[in-house]
């Protein structure tokens, strides 16, 4: 089925910076972080209607939403976005409100914020909003953005707990199904400041058909009809394919003990680099061999 939506999921930022600072404009040059890099800019330019598209900021997995909400908002109007607005959804009760479904319908871009993607999930999971989320995203030209807890929670595997430096213990790394807009796939953030690749051996080993995703700060990826991916943004995405594992322990150690995998195939992405999801081959925009 060709999907007619992209998807961009970003790692999260390492400084953000704010709007709320009284020198922001005089030294925005010091606040793009809070742009991922770009990010923001290409989501404007992949949408239907560019700079005019219905831009809605989901702030539902934070704990701040009302801070977080607005600053978003600014960033995109500082972009010559000229339709932005915020969606607060705290109660599940409010994924079933009419206004809500009418305003989601309506727009091209969500952008889900930072956070607890469990409780992005918990919340909106098996809604209504939830239902028409998955078929804009299959069946019209819609954007689904989502950084850090927003891009982890967008693939039918979620991981939403697990420490980084044991993450290679046995039982270490839980996994749940997230909001499904895409399969096969698992994805991790905030990945190489917080060292996380060992969680993402971990969700590999255990079902190596499901391809691992880890997105750095400031990094992102963009993925056209849920098959080609490319990288955006200034960071590395480290992509982990587990189809040629030879060998593990995984079901012979106990929980809570290391875990050995002989020939876990790993692939490190910048921008522009680009990765085909059904043919599991990467393309390096600057290949020295070119």
């Amino acid at each position: 089925m060709k999907i007619h939506g992209k998807l961009v999921i970003i790692g999260g930022a390492v400084d953000k910076g704010s709007f709320t600072e009284n020198s922001f404009d005089a030294k925005v040059e010091n606040n793009l972080n809070f742009f991922e890099k770009g990010i923001l800019k290409r989501i404007i330019t992949e949408s239907k209607h560019k700079e005019n598209s219905r831009i809605e900021i989901i702030t539902t997995a934070s704990k701040i939403p009302r801070e977080v909400g607005p600053e978003y908002a600014r960033a995109f109007e500082y972009l010559n976005a000229k339709n932005v607005d915020v969606l607060y959804l705290e109660k599940r009760e409010q994924a079933m409100e009419q206004e809500v479904l009418d305003r989601l319908r309506a727009a091209d871009i969500v952008m889900f914020t930072g956070g607890d993607q469990l409780r992005l999930t918990s919340i909106l999971g098996g809604t209504p909003f939830h239902d028409i989320l998955l078929d804009k995203y299959r069946n019209e030209d819609f954007i689904y953005a989502g950084t850090s807890a927003g891009a982890a929670a967008a693939s039918n595997n979620m991981i939403y707990q697990g420490s980084s430096h044991e993450a290679l213990l046995k039982g270490e790394v839980k996994i749940t199904s997230g909001l499904g807009l895409i399969d096969d796939v698992v994805i991790d953030t905030h990945f190489v400041q917080r060292g996380r690749i060992g969680r993402l051996f971990q969700a590999v080993v255990g079902n190596p058909k499901v391809l691992g995703i880890g997105l750095g700060e400031d990094t992102g990826l963009l993925i056209t009809n849920n098959t080609n991916m490319e990288a955006i943004g200034s960071g590395l995405v480290i992509i982990v394919d587990g189809r040629e594992i030879k060998d593990t322990n995984l079901t012979q150690v106990e929980i809570g003990q290391p875990i050995s995998i002989s020939h876990l195939v790993t692939h490190v992405m910048s921008q522009f680099d680009k990765f085909d999801l059904h043919t599991h081959k990467m393309s390096i925009h600057d290949s020295q061999y070119v």
